[in-house]
C-alpha cells in the first residue's frame, strides 16, 4: 500500500512537467502543415505530430553560404530530399525514411511487404515523446534541427580546410525564416563550426577562420496528390530522369523503371489549341540582383515561355521578382538566386522532386555573380583599344556580357524544369540554351565582330524537349506513339542530343558534341578562332584598360585572350580517334556508331598543330613590354599567368601551359587506343604511328632564325616528349600504344638539335653557334626514362589558369 501511494505521488510530480510543454503561456505558436511552438527561454521548438505513418517530404539546405567556390557550400545550396514518416516505438517517435529505390507496384499487400523487408530503410532520428494528448505527440525537434545534416564539417575536411566540429555553445535556432504554412513548415538554425583552419580558402572567406557560422534550413513538405501523371523516359528526349526497380514487373519486361522529371502543367481547356495553364510555372528572381543584370536575367528566363507556347500553353511559364518578405528556401517558390563567392565559379540548377513520381516541387537556380565579369574581360581583351579615347566606353563589353548572362539564366532554369545538357546543339545553328556557349567571334573586313557573340531566344531543340516533357495528348491517343513522333520529327530536322560524359574533352569521343565550341566543323572554327586571337593580340595595347589602372590589370585582361582557343582545341582534338553516334533505339533509323571520316580527322590534326606552333604561342615581343612585374597589392592569382622567372612576366611558361593543354588532349591514352583499333578496321584511317610522326616533324624537327622562337620551341618539344613518355608507360594504354610510343622516344633521341645560326659574338667578333646542349639534354632524359620508366618524373608544365568560362566545365544540375 505504501509503495502504491509512493508511485502515485511520483506520478503526480511528473505529470505537471509534461503538461507544462504546451501550457506555457510564453510559447510562440505556429500553425500549419505541422503545428509547432517555440520556447524562447530554452531556445527549443516543440513539434506536434498528429498523424503517425503519414509520409511527407523532408529537405535540408543552406540558407547562407561560406562564399568559396572551391569549398562549395553556397547560399541556397539544396541538400537532399527524402520521403519520411513518424513511427512510434516505445517512448520515442522515430523519423523513418522508407527505401524508394526498390518497390513493388502492385495491389498485393504481401508482395509490397516483402520488398520493404528485403531492403534497408533509414531511421534519421529518434525523438523522446515529451507529451501525448488526444492522439497528438509532442516532441522536442531542436536537436534534430541543430545537426549538421548538410555535412559542413565533412566538407571542410574533404576540402582539406581543417577539422571542424559543431560548437553548440555558439549555435542557436534562427526564427527569422522559421514559418508555418498549410502545406509546408520551414525551420532554420544558426550553426557555428569550430576548428583549426589548414586550408587557404576558408581563411579568405571567414572573418575568423577558426569559427565559421552558417544558417541551415529544414523543410517539411506535404506530398503532392495522386493526380500527377508520370511520363516514361526516352534516352533521345534530353530529359532528366528518376529510376527505381519494380519487383512486381512481369519477367518479360524491364525491371528498372525510368520516368522524366517535370513540373505539373495542365491546360485549363485541354481541347483548345492555345490555353492558359491551371497553375502556371512561376519563377522568382532574387531581388538582391543589381541592374542591369536583373533585367538580363529576367529576359533570359522568360525565353522558356516561347517553348511552352509552341505546344499550346499561353503564359504558362512566368518570371517575377521575389517578394521582399518571401524566403527563397520556401518550397512554394521556384527561385533564381544571385550567389556571391570570393572567386569565379560555376552556376547550377537544382530541383526538389517527389521521389515517388519525378514531379518537380521546387526549382532552385544559383547563378555565380562573378561569371559576368569574366565575359566582360573577354570582350575587353578582344576589342581594339576600347579605352583609347575615354574610360567610360564600356558598353560594347557590357553588351556581350549581358548577352551571355541572359543565356545562362535560361540554361540553368532549363535544368530545374527537367532538362539535361545538350552539347551537340552548337553545330546545328546553336539550337539549344542547354549547350555551353562560347562567344561566336568573327573577323569582318579585318575587324573583330562581337555582334553575334551569343544567340538570342530559346532554341529549336529546347522546344523539342519541352514538347516531349510537357505536351498534353488526347485521352484517346497513344501517348508513346505521339512522343515518338516528336522525337522522329526532331531527328528529321537535324537535331541531335548528346550529353555530358560523351562530350567531355578527356574520355569523351563524340566528334560533334563539345563544351564551349561553335560551328559545324570543329577544325574550321579552330582556324577561325586562331585568326581572331592573332588579330586581337596584334591589336592589344595599353588602351585595353582604363587610365590610372596598373599594368598588372592589363596582364589579367590578356590571359583569356592568350588562351582564347582552348575550348575549340578540345573540340578539334575529340575529332581525332573520334566517333559519330547517337543514343539510338531500335527502329528509329539513327546512326548507331561509326568512326569519324579519315579526312576530317586529318583536317582536325592540321588545325591542332597550329596551336603547337611557336609562332602562335610566342607572345609578340612588343607585347612583352606591356607586362612588368606585378604591382604592389596586385599579386598573381589562380587566374593569372604562372611564372618560373620570379617576379618577371614569363612568356616561356605561358607557352608551356598552352602547348601542354593541347598535347594532353591530342595524346590522351584513350584517344591513342581508339586510333589503334580504328586503323585496324580501316587502313585508310589516321593511326597513332602517323600522328606521332607528324607531331615530331612539327616540334623536334622545327627550327627558327629567331632565338626567341627557338626557345619557345624547346618548351613545346619538352612537352611533346613528356606526353609521348606518358603513352609509353600509361597502364590505361594498349600494349600497342606503349610499343609505338617507345619507338618514337627512340626516334626523338636521334633527332639532331643543333641550331645553325649566330646567336652572339665572341670578344673577337667571331660568330658562335648555339651548342648542342638541348639535344644532349633530351638524350639524357630519354636514357633516364629507359633505365626506370615507372620512376621517371618529368616536370609538369604550369597549370592553366582557372576562371569560368575560360576554365570551368562544372555547370551542374542536381535532382537530389
Amino acid at each position: 500500500m505504501k509503495k502504491q501511494i509512493l508511485y502515485f505521488v511520483l506520478f503526480l510530480s511528473i505529470l505537471p512537467a509534461f503538461s507544462q510543454v504546451l501550457d506555457n503561456k510564453d510559447l510562440e505558436n505556429y500553425n500549419g502543415f505541422f503545428d509547432f511552438h517555440y520556447d524562447e527561454g530554452q531556445d527549443k521548438i516543440y513539434l506536434e505530430v498528429k498523424n503517425l505513418d503519414q509520409e511527407f517530404l523532408y529537405v535540408n539546405s543552406l540558407a547562407t553560404g561560406v562564399g568559396s567556390n572551391d569549398i562549395g557550400l553556397d547560399r541556397g545550396l539544396l541538400g537532399r530530399e527524402r520521403i519520411v514518416k513518424f513511427q512510434k516505438a516505445g517512448n520515442k517517435l522515430l523519423l523513418i525514411q522508407p527505401n524508394q529505390n526498390y518497390r513493388a507496384i502492385t495491389d498485393n499487400v504481401l508482395e509490397k511487404k516483402s520488398i520493404e523487408q528485403a531492403f534497408a530503410k533509414s531511421v534519421l532520428y529518434g525523438f523522446k515523446i515529451e507529451e501525448e494528448k488526444n492522439g497528438t505527440y509532442i516532441i522536442d525537434i531542436t536537436p534534430f534541427l541543430m545537426e549538421d545534416v548538410n555535412g559542413v564539417a565533412s566538407t571542410f575536411k574533404r576540402s582539406k580546410e581543417g577539422n571542424y566540429k559543431l560548437d553548440a555553445s555558439k549555435s542557436a535556432l534562427s526564427l527569422n525564416r522559421t514559418k508555418a504554412f498549410p502545406k509546408n513548415v520551414e525551420f532554420e538554425a544558426l550553426l557555428t563550426f569550430k576548428g583549426q583552419p589548414t586550408g587557404k580558402n576558408i581563411r579568405t572567406v571567414a572573418p575568423t577562420a577558426s569559427l565559421v557560422s552558417v544558417i541551415q534550413h529544414h523543410s517539411f513538405i506535404e506530398l503532392p496528390d495522386n493526380e500527377y501523371k508520370m511520363r516514361e523516359f526516352d534516352v533521345r528526349s534530353g530529359a532528366i530522369s528518376i529510376s527505381y526497380l519494380d519487383y512486381a514487373t512481369p519477367i518479360q519486361e524491364q525491371i528498372r523503371k525510368r520516368y522524366i522529371i517535370r513540373h505539373r502543367l495542365e491546360k485549363k481547356n485541354p481541347n483548345a489549341e492555345l490555353s492558359e495553364a491551371k497553375e502556371p510555372i512561376i519563377y522568382y528572381l532574387d531581388p538582391g540582383t543589381p541592374e542591369p543584370v536583373r533585367s538580363a536575367l529576367l529576359d533570359g528566363a522568360r525565353w522558356w515561355n516561347q517553348a511552352y507556347e509552341s505546344i499550346g500553353f499561353k503564359d504558362a511559364f512566368q518570371v517575377k521578382m521575389l517578394p521582399a518578405d518571401a524566403d527563397p528556401m520556401d518550397c512554394r517558390y521556384n527561385v533564381i538566386q544571385w550567389v556571391h563567392r570570393s572567386t569565379r565559379g560555376w552556376s547550377y540548377g537544382g530541383s526538389v522532386i517527389d521521389p515517388r513520381t519525378g514531379e518537380i516541387i521546387k526549382g532552385h537556380v544559383s547563378l555565380g555573380s562573378l561569371r559576368i565579369r569574366q565575359d566582360f574581360m573577354i570582350a575587353q581583351a578582344l576589342l581594339d583599344k576600347p579605352f583609347a579615347e575615354r574610360d567610360d566606353n564600356y558598353q560594347p563589353m557590357l553588351d556581350m556580357a549581358l548577352a551571355r548572362i541572359r543565356q545562362l539564366s535560361a540554361h540553368e532554369i532549363g535544368h530545374t524544369i527537367g532538362f539535361a545538357h545538350n552539347f551537340a546543339a552548337s553545330p546545328n545553328q546553336r539550337s539549344s540554351v542547354m549547350d555551353y556557349p562560347h562567344p561566336l567571334v568573327k573577323l569582318t573586313n579585318g575587324h573583330i565582330d562581337l555582334s553575334d557573340a551569343y544567340a538570342v531566344g530559346i532554341g529549336d531543340w529546347d522546344k523539342v524537349t519541352v514538347a516531349y516533357s510537357y505536351s498534353e495528348f488526347d485521352k484517346n491517343s497513344n501517348e508513346t506513339e505521339d512522343l515518338n513522333k516528336i522525337l522522329k520529327a526532331a531527328t528529321l530536322a537535324g537535331h541531335r542530343f548528346i550529353s555530358d560524359r560523351d562530350a567531355r574533352a578527356k574520355g569523351g569521343a563524340h566528334a560533334s558534341a563539345h563544351l564551349w565550341d561553335n560551328g559545324k566543323s570543329a577544325s574550321e572554327e579552330l582556324d577561325n578562332l586562331l585568326a581572331v586571337r592573332e588579330k586581337a593580340i596584334s591589336n592589344f595595347s595599353i588602351d585595353n584598360i582604363r587610365k590610372g589602372e596598373p599594368l598588372s590589370v592589363l596582364e589579367d585582361v590578356f590571359v583569356p585572350l592568350y588562351f582564347f582557343h582552348r575550348f575549340q582545341t578540345e573540340a578539334a582534338a575529340k575529332v581525332i580517334g573520334g566517333l559519330d553516334y547517337n543514343y539510338a533505339v531500335k527502329g528509329d533509323g539513327q546512326t548507331v556508331v561509326k568512326s569519324v571520316d579519315a579526312k576530317m580527322q586529318r583536317d582536325a590534326l592540321n588545325s591542332i598543330l597550329k596551336t603547337l606552333s611557336a609562332e602562335a604561342l610566342a607572345i609578340p615581343k612588343d607585347k612583352l613590354e606591356l607586362f612588368p612585374p606585378r604591382a604592389f597589392e596586385y599579386y598573381r592569382s589562380r587566374e593569372s599567368f604562372s611564372s618560373q622567372a620570379g617576379v618577371a612576366f614569363d612568356p616561356m611558361s605561358a607557352a608551356a601551359t598552352a602547348s601542354d593543354m593541347t598535347l594532353s588532349l591530342l595524346l590522351h591514352p584513350e584517344r591513342a587506343n581508339r586510333l589503334v583499333y580504328q586503323h585496324s578496321l580501316d587502313s585508310s584511317q589516321l593511326n597513332l604511328d602517323e600522328l606521332l610522326k607528324i607531331v615530331i616533324e612539327n616540334s623536334f624537327k622545327k627550327q627558327y632564325n629567331d632565338p626567341y622562337l627557338n626557345e619557345i620551341q624547346q618548351i613545346i618539344n619538352t612537352n611533346v616528349l613528356k606526353h609521348i613518355m606518358n603513352l609509353a608507360v600509361n597502364d590505361k594504354a594498349y600494349f600497342q600504344v606503349n610499343a609505338i610510343a617507345n619507338q618514337y622516344i627512340d626516334k626523338i633521341k636521334s633527332v639532331p638539335n643543333t641550331i645553325n645560326m649566330p646567336v652572339s659574338k665572341t670578344p673577337n667578333s667571331l660568330p658562335m653557334l648555339l651548342p648542342n646542349y638541348y639535344s644532349k639534354q633530351y638524350k639524357k632524359l630519354i636514357e633516364q626514362f629507359n633505365e626506370d620508366p615507372e620512376e621517371f618524373i618529368l616536370k609538369n608544365s604550369p597549370k592553366i589558369p582557372d576562371g569560368s568560362p575560360i576554365g570551368s566545365d562544372k555547370c551542374n544540375y542536381n535532382t537530389n
